[in-house]
């Protein structure tokens, strides 16, 4: 049977402690280990002889475990299992819908808590692969009321509208997600020393190897290849410029599915968290003192005129109407960004909109590559990690499908940043 990365690991420690100390009983054995697990950060204190035993169990023959996925009030996943006919799970459609506590999750109140689960869009279930013909699955969903209309917190309703009757432009989005790890203490990212900072400045720490530079591969890796299989379109990872800060992209994704598959792949990552025990959080300024970079979700985007000849125009016509609006889409793009935002470490200031080419420190990058060849994509810079990639994306389809005459806006010149 096939381990999982995390089960890999403790049964690698358990490993070494029975190397160690073979004279130990079983029963000391196991508290050597527990002890061992409850010191270290990054491993499930789970003994994995006694997951192994329940994960070789069969599934019965024709049923499917579903997963079904939300997003809270506070922009949290939110999962629960039910158990189908595998009929019932061969595509969207013929999901049921169903329901929750919509007042343990800040959606609705006491006296009237019941929340409407829409199935949206399908994944194959990582946690739960299975040997016979049938897959498990996740399902990501958004929240209705019983009465049906969608929730104040069912950002995919929204962006379904900014989207609707615009096909025919096959927007691309590309996501990069931006995380933190830390240890359970909610206060070390890793690799930090507790209580205090790194001994050498951010530099050395991004897309590093060696492990006085690199933290948090092992779950990066597990993260990646969890979302490859659960049909997640990620495109790459890639250590960040803080120490224990990593980044995952996802996409190109066409319209509103690259927040189906983003806010998937937030689940699959907290999912991967819960299985090394390392704190993960979507902040964007978790380190406020010192000279360390913040975490975005740059945006990156493309039409199809601005993939075509002269699609340059197009693009440019795009970022003067995103600078029109840019106090509205800053008010939607995260919490906590005036944190991040300040005109340093490789962002612009929250206050002034400017875009440039190749330029990390404007608003919205025009790559050098879609420079040089007159079309291709443009990046926005200012979503927060913690931004919802429905608000996101929906926003940025609304305003730059306006038909307006926005006002020209000079580039930004790379010596200005």
């Amino acid at each position: 049977m096939k381990l999982s990365s995390a089960t890999f690991v403790l049964a690698s420690i358990a490993t070494s402690v029975n190397a160690f100390a073979p004279s130990l009983t079983s029963s000391k054995s196991s508290t050597a280990l527990n002890l061992i697990l409850q010191k270290t950060t990054g491993q499930s204190p789970l003994d994995p002889s006694v997951i192994s035993k329940y994960d070789s169990l069969a599934y019965p023959d024709g049923k499917v475990l579903a997963e079904y996925v939300w997003v809270d009030a506070d922009g949290n996943t939110r999962s629960k299992t039910r158990t189908l006919d595998a009929s019932k799970a061969e595509s969207v459609n013929s999901l049921p819908k169903w329901n929750f506590d919509g007042s343990s999750t800040g959606q609705a109140p006491g006296d009237d808590s019941e929340v409407i689960l829409r199935p949206c869009r399908i994944f194959k279930d990582p946690f739960r692969p299975r040997s016979d013909t049938l897959d498990n699955i996740l399902v990501m969903c958004d929240t209705w009321t019983p009465a049906g209309e969608p929730l104040e917190t069912n950002a995919r309703a929204v962006a379904e509208k900014a989207f609707d009757g615009h096909d025919d432009e096959e927007i691309w989005f590309g996501m990069e997600q931006e995380f933190t790890l830390f240890n359970l203490d909610e206060r070390t990212p890793l690799g930090w020393p507790e209580g205090g900072m790194p001994s050498r400045p951010q530099g050395p720490y991004y897309c590093s190897v060696g492990p006085e530079n690199s933290f948090g591969r092992h779950i990066t890796d597990a993260l990646y290849k969890a979302c490859l299989y659960a049909g997640i379109d990620i495109s790459g990872t890639n250590g960040e410029v803080m120490p224990g800060q990593q980044e995952y992209q996802v996409g190109p994704c066409v319209g509103i599915d690259a927040g189906d598959q983003l806010t998937m792949s937030r689940y699959i990552l907290q999912r991967v968290c819960e299985d090394f025990q390392v704190y993960c959080t979507l902040h964007p300024k978790p380190i406020v003192d010192g000279d360390w970079n913040g975490a975005g979700m740059h945006t990156n985007v493309s039409t199809k005129k601005m993939r075509e000849e002269g699609g340059l125009k197009v693009i440019k016509e795009a970022i003067y109407k995103l600078g029109a609006k840019h106090q509205e889409h800053i008010a939607v793009y995260g919490t906590g960004n005036e944190l991040r935002l300040t005109g340093l470490h490789e962002t612009a200031s929250i206050n002034q909109f400017c875009f440039g080419v190749a330029n990390r420190g404007a608003s919205i990058r025009i790559g050098r590559d879609t420079e040089a060849e007159g079309k291709g994509y443009f990046e926005d810079r200012r979503p927060a990690s913690n931004a919802d990639p429905y608000v996101v994306s929906g926003k940025i389809m609304s305003t730059i499908m306006e038909d307006v005459e926005p006002e020209v806006i000079v580039p930004m010149d790379k010596s200005e940043a």
